[in-house]
């Protein structure tokens, strides 16, 4: 009986958040691939989305300073500091689960600066990504000729290129090129614990 009373009550609290999530969305969601899914697993699901939901809205930027990283202006720092300042922003973004990539194409000064004055000041909920989840910052995402001229020079293979040309014929694809740094290999990388319900080999 003790088990099946809380197997009613573990039902409610699934049908409870299910409720909320609908009341937040005003009704716009849609639950199906949750079904036949066992029930931890959906109630910690429906908990994780309800937590991004709910969450106030932050940037990484305020984020940062939280923790206890001081965020100096570009301009205030001298090559060395900047260099010594974007490696304590990297490692810390990585313990907060934020990574960087495709990065090998500005030095640490533009880098640097580009976070300070852009990337990082996104609004994004406020919320502790775990060892299953990760943002990314993929430098070059942003769909504009330049930054497809960037990628297509420095990162892209040459199976990617072959795409390119096949999908925009008309797009002017460069010689391929070595990157002026070398930063991205020594980027930290995200790994990810194997799921609680499989053995770890």
């Amino acid at each position: 009986m003790a088990n099946h009373d809380s197997d009613e009550e573990q039902a409610k609290r699934i049908e409870d958040l299910k409720r909320r999530a609908e009341e937040l969305s005003g009704g716009d969601v849609e639950f199906g691939g949750l079904e036949g899914c066992d029930p931890e697993v959906e109630e910690g699901f429906l908990k994780q989305m309800m937590e991004y939901e709910e969450a106030p809205w932050t940037t990484h930027f305020k984020q940062l300073e939280r923790a206890g990283v001081s965020m100096p202006a570009p301009e205030t720092l001298n090559d060395a500091e900047v260099t010594a300042k974007l490696w304590e922003v990297i490692n810390k973004l990585a313990q907060m689960r934020i990574f960087m990539e495709d990065t090998d194409h500005l030095s640490d000064r533009e880098l640097y600066t580009d976070l300070w004055g852009d990337l990082l000041r996104e609004e994004t909920k406020d919320v502790v990504l775990d060892q299953d989840s990760a943002c990314h910052y993929q430098l070059l995402s942003g769909g504009s000729d330049e930054e497809s001229l960037l990628y297509l020079k420095y990162y892209a293979d040459e199976k990617e290129r072959e795409h390119w040309r096949k999908d925009f014929p008309d797009f002017p694809i460069p010689e391929p090129e070595d990157p002026p740094y070398d930063r991205d290999r020594l980027l930290p990388y995200p790994t990810y614990e194997p799921p609680s319900d499989l053995p770890v080999s």
